[in-house]
């Protein structure tokens, strides 16, 4: 693909320089469970989008309570995304990720005794916080194991999922809603909530015991695996600071850092809306039980896990990151701003949310490893942080506006079809923000 040979200029392969044998030990230690790990958090964390079905009517909240609701998750996430990607890069990924997991955990489950708009608040913004961190913490620990070159296949795998939860969450929390409604007098969705938070805080006791915080405390690789490893990483780490950022106030100065987090808030409000509002959009094709809302919901992510593993290998091989990013952006967009042309149909508006979710899955893989591959090894952590953390109010405005849009219009679709647009900027700015020279620097080796 000759339009992207500028980015790939001057690149060399460092990671021939560790043996493929080291990379499958890594793959079989720490992926597995850092899949597990992504399911149950992106399980807790848009599980709301089904348990509405039933709790909307319960407690008598508003489609604009709903959204606001959902949207203050991302307020925590702000607040604490920056110093818990700091604590990780300090105290280690064991015990930042224990904390983590713990305490999401019993705020998902917690969440079960909400009653006022109030207390939903609270509830979702205190996940919010108890989250901070886990996703930039994965990407900044994945750095600790991975050079660049291999990181777009790897995080794309730990981004399937993503997809995998939605396909294992709707249909799951669809049934506890169903089967365990008004057992011992609690409802569907407090069933729900409680059942789905308490994985969390056995997984998080799982990892503090099962992973290493870096390669040389690794008992499970040689002393030449870890040799070998370390210095290829030590030596993109020094390529870094030459090529890329003097530290972490330099990469909090620098303005690429910020258009970097402005495409992460275009992503973060396409990620909510397809998260909080896609069952709303398969409710109004007239479909109502909670088990059905929940199954259909799982068929747009089976498409997204194709697309999304055929562009990130297609962005290593190609060794091209922007067009790869920006594309699927677009395509995600254009899904969501078609919404409206369904006109309640059931198969066109599945059709529609499968693209938008392939778009979202497919530009995800390969955006998270921009900051990276520029950010000088001491600023990364802060680097990725802030741009996630920018990229965190996106989740807040999304879901707060389409709710806004439909408690004023009684339109959903007119709200998706803003957040669209949103989307459709962020690919353009993303092409025009990042320069490729930017990139083929920072890969150059």
């Amino acid at each position: 693909m000759t339009t992207y040979a500028s980015d790939a200029v001057g690149l060399t392969r460092p990671e021939e320089a560790v043996s493929e044998s080291t990379y499958r030990k890594i793959n079989r230690r720490i992926l597995p469970l850092l899949f597990v790990c992504y399911i149950i958090n992106y399980i807790d964390r848009v599980n709301i989008g089904i348990a509405q079905i039933q709790f909307k009517a319960d407690l008598h909240f508003s489609d604009l309570v709903y959204g606001i609701g959902a949207g203050l998750f991302f307020v925590g996430f702000l607040l604490f995304e920056v110093p818990s990607n700091l604590l990780l890069a300090k105290m280690g990924a064991r015990r930042t990720l224990l904390r983590i997991m713990v305490l999401w955990g019993a705020v998902s489950a917690a969440t079960m005794f909400v009653r006022t708009p109030f207390e939903f608040y609270v509830a979702r913004m205190l996940l919010g916080v108890a989250e901070a961190g886990f996703f930039p913490g994965i990407i900044l620990y994945l750095s600790y194991w991975f050079p660049a070159e291999r990181r777009a296949r790897v995080t794309a795998l730990s981004f399937v999922a993503i997809p995998v939860a939605t396909m294992i969450g709707a249909p799951l929390s669809g049934w506890i809603m169903h089967s365990f409604h008004q057992f011992h007098g609690l409802a569907g969705w407090q069933w729900m909530f409680l059942l789905e938070g308490l994985p969390a805080i056995l997984l998080g006791i799982v990892v503090y015991f099962r992973l290493e915080d870096r390669p040389e405390a690794a008992a499970w690789l040689t002393a030449e695996e870890k040799a070998s490893l370390v210095g290829v990483l030590a030596a993109e780490r020094r390529q870094r600071a030459t090529h890329g950022h003097g530290g972490m106030l330099a990469a909090l100065r620098d303005w690429r850092v910020y258009i970097a987090g402005l495409v992460s808030f275009c992503a973060y409000v396409l990620a909510s809306t397809i998260a909080f509002f896609a069952p709303m959009v398969i409710q109004a094709t007239g479909v109502h039980d909670a088990l059905q809302v929940g199954l259909l919901a799982a068929i747009p992510p089976v498409a997204g896990i194709v697309t999304m593993v055929i562009v990130s290998r297609h962005s290593d091989r190609a060794r091209e990151r922007r067009w790869h990013a920006a594309v699927p952006l677009m395509c995600a967009a254009a899904g969501l701003i078609a919404l409206p042309f369904a006109r309640g149909d059931l198969m066109f508006s599945v059709l529609l949310l499968a693209i938008a979710t392939s778009g979202h899955l497919s530009s995800l893989s390969v955006f998270w490893t921009i900051p990276s591959t520029y950010l000088g090894s001491t600023s990364a952590a802060a680097g990725i942080a802030l741009v996630s953390s920018i990229g965190s109010l996106g989740g807040l405005v999304g879901p707060s506006m389409i709710g806004y849009v439909k408690s004023v219009s009684g339109s959903l679709t007119l709200g998706i079809q803003f957040a669209g647009c949103l989307v459709l900027a962020g690919g353009v700015t993303l092409l025009i923000g990042i320069p490729a020279r930017l990139l083929a620097s920072g890969q150059s080796r």
